[in-house]
């Protein structure tokens, strides 16, 4: 009887006997962490049995895949046993000092393989261990560089808080000496001119008398000698001329057309204006609407004697329009190249001044809509412009920080008003004086000397920046607001604020005293007017533009209330 081994029904060592069994669940045992004890408990009450030398052939020949010869052997050993040719005694078991020979070359296998693993691993540890340490040490460096250079700057600061408190006193100081010499250079330069202007009118009276001398003389002298009348005539004539036109002393930095200020010695008309008035500004109800422009109104200005109202816009063209009518008198633009900022009239009223992003200063002929005059030299955007109430002298603002004086007579810059930190956003002369008013983003308002182009009073108290401030008619007042809706009066003897009215939190604009100085009329970027009642600090608001209002103005007669928005109206308020 011939029985055929299939190779899928062949069995590998590892696969027999209870010693093979266990090592394989020790294994995977090992390999997920987990081993049962319960299981090397029981084994080890298992007798050991030894391995036969036929199974161990058995198992030999399976393990080198020696098919044929395996079923050669089990076909010889299965007759040998059934013919009983089969010698038992020979058949003993396989000696274990072999198969522990064999177990002991397995584990000596592993222990090599583990030991060159081990080996990798130390190695790359090693390697890490070194770059570690180097690591280490560059930051243990760095961080003692760090430590030393905090030493070396705190030791620094305390050295400059030391210096800074003992240098605080002597600055204060300083600036005490310093506001109170400008002070007292202001005053030198009003007596100069004080002075000046009486040495002119002794001049004229002293040349009016010898004229008269003059003339006494040449009427007694006339019966006796004819022919000398007329020269004795002539030379009174080029001395009365001396005296009242001196002649332009021509120094460094001096032009010969240059114009001179005239001295503060004058009225302000708008006081003797202000008696005839007897409207009080209150209660305004809107009354008309003019569509000036398709893009924003960023200023007004008022013609000094007429009812008319010029417009500056962001278009780049300024219209001159009617109250209340709105007929359209000139509208001129282009030259600018850009959006317009805002505009002034002369006093004349046939001039007009317009400021804007090209960083010049334009004079409009506004009878014939002509350009007369470019003047040039800000280095950024101009945000405003003021006439002199003499007509030759103008000045403007910019966001480059700094103000600037124009003599129209020479058509040059007299002077620059340094000294704001911030663009300075607005500009204005006091009627029939030579002082002026600046407010700029550095959340001060300031006031100048024109003659010298420096500053003689400084407003603090905004806490955001300044967009604009204007006198009272009197002069002894002045106004301002800022970027959060606060506006100030201040007393211009004091430079303090009498009365703060909070608008906010929307930014104001522009602000505009009435003919009497009674109220004032505050732009507001909310598209509200408010009226504010100085003596009662009560306040009115208009509601009618669509957008934010940027200027406000009222008329000579305080009836009527302009406005100009963004949404390119002029609102005319009764």
């Amino acid at each position: 009887l011939e029985v055929t081994l299939d190779d899928d029904s062949s069995h590998t060592e590892e696969d027999e006997g209870l010693e093979a069994t266990v090592k394989a669940t020790r294994e995977h045992t090992e390999g997920t962490g987990s081993v049962d004890h319960r299981i090397f408990k029981d084994a080890s009450k298992v007798s050991h049995i030894p391995e036969t030398v036929d199974d161990f052939l058995r198992n030999f020949l399976v393990k080198m895949r020696m098919q044929r010869t395996l079923q050669s052997f089990q076909t010889e050993w299965y007759e040998m046993a059934q013919q009983g040719e089969l010698r038992a005694e020979l058949a003993g078991s396989v000696p274990d000092a072999y198969t522990h020979n064999q177990l002991l070359e397995k584990q000596l296998e592993d222990m090599q393989r583990e030991r060159d693993t081990y080996r990798r691993e130390s190695l790359k540890a090693s390697e890490a261990l070194a770059k570690v340490q180097k690591e280490r040490d560059f930051h243990c460096m760095q961080h003692k560089r760090v430590l030393q250079e905090k030493n070396r700057l705190t030791e620094e600061l305390r050295k400059l808080q030391k210096h800074h408190a003992s240098c605080e006193a002597a600055l204060s100081l300083l600036t005490h000496k310093y506001q109170e010499s400008l002070k007292q250079k202001v005053l030198i330069s009003l007596e100069r001119d004080k002075a000046l202007g009486r040495h002119r009118n002794t001049s004229t009276s002293r040349t009016q008398l010898q004229e008269a001398k003059s003339a006494c003389g040449a009427s007694q002298a006339r019966p006796e000698r004819d022919g000398s009348r007329e020269a004795g005539a002539v030379a009174p004539a080029g001395m009365s001329d001396s005296p009242a036109r001196p002649t332009t002393r021509s120094s460094a930095g001096r032009h010969s057309k240059d114009s001179e200020f005239p001295a503060d010695t004058r009225v302000s008309p708008l006081l003797s204006q202000r008696r005839a008035l007897s409207v009080k500004a209150s209660g305004f109800r809107l009354s008309g609407t003019l569509q000036a422009h398709m893009l924003p109104i960023s200023g007004l200005a008022l013609h000094p004697r007429k009812l008319l109202v010029a417009t500056a816009s962001d278009e780049g063209t300024w219209k001159l329009l009617e109250v209340p009518g709105g007929q359209v008198v000139a509208s001129v633009g282009g030259e600018h190249g850009d959006w317009l900022s805002g505009c002034c009239f002369h006093s004349d009223g046939k001039t007009l001044a317009t400021s804007g992003g090209d960083a010049a200063v334009r004079l409009w002929d506004t009878e014939r809509g002509g350009c007369v005059l470019t003047l040039r030299g800000h280095a950024s955007a101009v945000w405003g412009c003021s006439f002199h109430s003499c007509g030759l002298f103008l000045a403007s603002c910019s966001q480059d920080g700094t103000g600037r004086l124009w003599d129209l007579q020479s058509e040059r810059c007299r002077g620059v008003l340094r000294g704001h930190a911030c663009a300075v956003n607005s500009v204005a002369f006091l009627v029939s004086s030579s002082t002026l008013l600046t407010a700029s983003a550095d959340s001060t308002v300031a006031l100048w000397d024109a003659r010298t182009c420096l500053r003689a009073t400084t407003f603090t108290g905004h806490q955001h920046p300044c967009n604009h401030a204007t006198f009272s008619a009197s002069g002894d007042a002045l106004a301002s607001c800022d970027s959060r809706g606060i506006v100030k009066l201040w007393d211009v003897r004091t430079a303090q604020a009498v009365a703060v009215v909070d608008l906010g939190p929307h930014a104001t604009n522009q602000v505009a005293f009435g003919p009497l100085g009674r109220e004032l009329a505050v732009a507001g970027d909310d598209g509200t007017i408010k009226v504010v009642e100085i003596s009662s600090a009560q306040v009115n608001g208009l509601t009618g533009h669509e957008g934010a209002v940027h200027s406000v103005v009222f008329d000579h007669r305080g009836e009527r209330l302009l406005s100009g928005g963004s949404d390119g109206t002029v609102r005319i308020w009764e």
